[in-house]
């Protein structure tokens, strides 16, 4: 009986030591979104331009009956596009407290299961050296793959940081 518990407790915390991640890439390296992140993966719908809108804000498109911004995280990182790109197929709608978006990718995205311990925290030294890469969450090494994990509503609140800022300075 002892050892079923030490067991049932050992599965236990294998499950607190792995993280799901929905891997995409944007240019040529990999990126991550925790899967709590993402609401669902859609084909990509048709989208409205905006008009006065930053270059990587793509319009907005309805999805099942909700109109959201769409943002191009190649062109908001300053990656370089790949040739894929041009149109993208897939659009991750990311959703939180206050935000519902959608996220142009190429490929359809998959999710990973990782361990804990592949995470790398350590790129604080990147985070202090540019104060616009704080929405970037670590590195994550798995096999031979390196994949960024981004928080997507750092990059979100960094935009309307920005934004306001650039609102009070033309006041």
């Amino acid at each position: 009986m002892a050892e079923n518990t030490q067991a049932a407790d050992k599965s236990k915390d294998n499950t607190h030591r792995t993280m799901q991640i929905v891997v995409f890439k944007l240019g040529n390296e990999e990126y991550g979104l925790h899967i709590d992140q993402i609401k669902e993966v859609v084909i990509t719908p048709n989208i409205t331009q905006m008009p006065q809108t930053p270059t990587y804000v793509k319009g907005v498109a309805n999805i099942r009956g909700n109109v959201i911004a769409i943002f191009d995280l190649e062109g908001r990182f300053n990656l370089t596009r790949t040739i894929q790109s041009q149109g993208s197929k897939y659009t991750l709608v990311v959703e939180g407290e206050d935000v519902k978006m959608g996220l142009l990718v190429n490929e359809v995205p998959n999710t990973v299961s990782v361990n804990r311990s592949d995470f790398d925290e350590s790129i604080g030294i990147i985070n202090d050296a540019h104060a616009e890469t704080n929405y970037i969450k670590g590195i994550i090494k798995t096999g031979s793959r390196l994949i960024i994990l981004i928080d997507i509503f750092k990059v979100i609140d960094q935009e309307m940081a920005t934004s306001m800022k650039k609102t009070s300075v033309a006041a």
